[in-house]
């Protein structure tokens, strides 16, 4: 196998573990954050934000995959 068909089959995987895991780790967060709120549904002032953050963080993992993959 060529270094240039190693270098692509890296940049592939590194985007596919990247784009997966943060995509699964957003569902998982908003998943339990319905399904507390559907349980009591005063706490919705107390969970949104902390909701939003997470997924936000999760997002972010994406976004360096992203770079790690232009700088490769």
């Amino acid at each position: 196998m060529s270094p240039e068909a190693i270098k692509i089959l890296t940049k592939g995987l590194t985007m596919a573990i990247g784009g997966m895991t943060p995509a699964l780790a957003i569902g998982q967060i908003v998943a339990k954050a319905m399904e507390s709120i559907g349980r009591n549904p005063e706490s919705t002032g107390k969970l949104f934000v902390p909701m939003l953050l997470g997924a936000a963080f999760a997002e972010a993992i994406a976004i360096y995959s992203l770079v790690v993959v232009f700088t490769l």
